[in-house]
């Protein structure tokens, strides 16, 4: 088993930043893929950003790139989402989630993941 805890949600005006983080405790070991996804209301799931350690690849989502920042601590206990420039468009509940894929499976499809945090929520005011 594999727990999530995400915290660093808030309210921020557009432009500005935030900093998310999910802890990660359990069997994280059985796992290689971790990190954010959001959706918000009448929109689907997406992916924000993910790192694949089975190739020490980090992944995007076309709407996170260029903005946001994925990173981990040493110990990689910890997630962190750097967020800037934000948009009232990434006004969402963030999902922090993990699983175990193969290389050749798409680390971008949410549906893939099995371990989900509760999410925090992201508001982006003008």
């Amino acid at each position: 088993q594999v727990r999530l805890v995400e915290s660093g949600g808030g309210s921020v005006q557009a432009g500005g930043s935030l900093r998310l983080s999910c802890k990660a405790s359990g069997a994280t070991y059985a796992t290689n893929c971790i990190g954010w996804f959001r959706q918000a209301p009448e929109k689907e799931r997406e992916a924000v950003a993910i790192i694949y350690s089975g190739e020490d690849t980090t992944y995007y989502g076309n709407s996170a790139k260029g903005r946001f920042t994925i990173s981990q601590d040493g110990a990689k206990t910890t997630v962190y989402l750097q967020m800037d420039s934000l948009e009232p468009e990434d006004s969402a509940m963030y999902y922090c989630a993990s699983a175990y894929l193969g290389p050749k499976e798409d680390k971008l499809r949410w549906q893939a993941y099995n371990y989900w945090g509760q999410g925090t929520q992201v508001t982006v005011t003008v």
